[in-house]
């Protein structure tokens, strides 16, 4: 039973970072998953199973609260669907930890971009009310990210959030719910090709059940949040996030001094904190002025 209630914890936390900067519901529950010493393939089992049910409430939930483009999420769903069903079933023996820091690389430097961009230059008179999606845009999008998300443990938020971010003018709210609600079909499609090369013998369906628990739970609530949060600072939060989590893949990878690690991990918080408490700053400043002249002209 205490196994169990831990498992929903883990659920409801990898969904409430998921449903609210759209990417590391599967980095999350597997990497605590893992820690709590579970074998590596009933962990990536458990959770490719779970999030077919968390990422069909996420996706609920996001729809309700307005925040999701739905042409976007029609031209992601069938190259990603068809990316993670290929990376399940017939790819996922290639030697992916040897392109992941290379990938992890390239989003960490995106990952920058977005953080600068949403820090410093973000306007809110240039926010687009839609995602701004083209058929040859969203094909090799959908295909790497759900390809990656098969064969990576997890990759479609990862991949598809930063890049759609990093083009001018997108609205944080609605990549993160448009993501985020595609992610349904990517889950989908792995799930199948997982069950298919691998069986269901290593599913525990007390486990799954917990996770899934634990991620209907925190779907409505991380999509309310996302409405509810400035976009300015939902754009600093998701940057510093892609940069959190691709430097511990850079650091593990290229650094072979573990005493180093912390320290690298708390420079890089402590830069995300640090941009954060100025977004807040700014936007209490921003609110202060229109107060002011809303008075002025009362006045």
């Amino acid at each position: 039973m205490k196994k169990l209630i831990i498992f929903a914890f883990i659920g409801l936390l990898a969904q409430l970072i998921d449903g609210a900067l759209g990417m590391a519901y599967g980095v999350t529950s597997t990497t605590l998953l893992l820690t709590f010493g579970i074998a590596p393939a009933v962990a990536s089992a458990s959770v490719h199973l779970a999030e077919v049910v968390t990422t069909a409430a996420s996706g609920a939930s996001h729809i309700k609260f307005g925040n999701v483009d739905k042409q976007a999420v029609y031209r992601l769903i069938i190259p990603g669907s068809i990316g993670a069903f290929l990376g399940a079933t017939f790819l996922s023996n290639l030697p992916g930890d040897l392109v992941k820091p290379y990938i992890s690389l390239f989003l960490l430097l995106l990952g920058v971009y977005v953080l600068t961009r949403f820090l410093f230059k973000f306007r809110t008179s240039e926010e687009k009310k839609g995602i701004e999606l083209s058929r040859k845009q969203s094909i090799p999008l959908g295909l790497i990210a759900g390809f990656a998300d098969a064969t990576g443990g997890g990759g479609w938020g990862p991949i598809a959030t930063p890049v759609l971010l990093s083009r001018k003018g997108m609205s944080a709210r609605k990549v993160v719910g448009t993501v985020d609600t595609s992610e349904f079909a990517i889950a989908v499609s792995a799930t199948l090709g997982f069950l298919i090369s691998l069986g269901w013998e290593e599913v525990n369906w007390l486990w799954v059940g917990a996770l899934m628990i634990g991620g209907i739970i925190a779907a409505p609530i991380a999509a309310w949040l996302v409405q509810k949060v400035p976009a300015q600072l939902m754009g600093v939060l998701v940057g510093g996030f892609i940069i959190l989590v691709n430097a511990r893949t850079i650091v593990h990878t290229w650094i072979e001094n573990n005493a180093v690690y912390p320290y690298i991990y708390i420079g890089v918080a402590l830069v995300w904190i640090v941009a954060i408490f100025y977004t807040v700053s700014k936007l209490g400043s921003y609110k202060n002025i229109n107060k002011a002249e809303d008075k002025s002209l009362a006045d």
